[in-house]
């Protein structure tokens, strides 16, 4: 018969997303992102200078944190304070990563964009709705440098979108919930531009293995999630920025 999702979702179908644009006051770009129960608030502040490493260059830099509140989980987790944990560090560069790959680094001038991402709702797929809603916000960032005349051009370069796709039971299946994540054979995290370049592909067999042919399936539903959510994200930056930042 084969897994039956628990939402009632086919295969190849997200879970609904939005992105509530200017949710916080003070940063230049700032995103609610929910992709089903899973929310992330996403902020980009702007700092002039960049790392050490690029002083004199006349390119800009991104760099990324990544928390997830204590309630955001069913059982309260501890404040990661003093020390990170291994999976906290990993996403973070992830999403460094991931967005910089958006930007036009020498036509950002020597500024630093940092991006917060935290999880206030935790249904899997944390990490890619970061990945997705922290884009929409960086566009936000961007544009307030744009209206100051601090930049002549737009660094943005193109659309950045990730998404989840899982085995179960033999079968690829398209962002997964949280019932999903914990028993999928396999799980993969896939970061595209809007012109299905690959950015990264996380893939782990976490029982026995899967085989080119399923490889295949994975990045096919892949390549169909990204598509429809940078449709999303695009629609979302036509839209009027909530009160708070206008």
């Amino acid at each position: 018969m084969g897994w039956q999702r628990p939402d009632g979702r086919r295969s190849h179908q997200l879970r609904p997303v939005s992105f509530e644009r200017g949710f916080t006051q003070f940063a230049p770009g700032s995103v609610m992102a929910r992709c089903g129960n899973t929310q992330v608030l996403c902020s980009v502040t702007i700092r002039p200078g960049v790392p050490r490493f690029l002083e004199g260059s006349g390119q800009g830099w991104l760099t990324a944190e990544y928390r997830m509140l204590p309630s955001a989980t069913p059982q309260r987790q501890e404040r990661e304070l003093m020390k990170l944990s291994g999976r906290t560090q990993e996403i973070q560069r992830l999403l460094g990563r991931s967005l910089r790959a958006a930007l036009d680094l020498p036509a950002l001038g020597e500024r630093t964009l940092l991006v917060d991402a935290d999880v206030l709702q935790a249904d899997a797929g944390t990490r890619t709705t970061a990945i997705t809603g922290g884009f929409v916000a960086l566009v936000d960032a961007v544009n307030t440098l744009l209206k100051a005349g601090e930049l002549e051009r737009s660094p943005i370069r193109h659309h950045v979108a990730a998404v989840s796709v899982g085995l179960l039971e033999g079968e690829a299946f398209l962002d997964l919930n949280y019932p999903e994540d914990v028993v999928a054979s396999v799980d993969c995290n896939v970061v595209m531009t809007e012109g299905l370049e690959i950015l990264e592909v996380q893939g782990t067999a976490e029982e026995g293995s899967f085989n080119r042919s399923q490889l295949n399936q994975i990045l096919d539903l892949a390549e169909k999630g990204i598509q429809e959510l940078i449709i999303a994200q695009k629609q979302a930056l036509t839209e009027p920025l909530a009160s708070l930042n206008q």
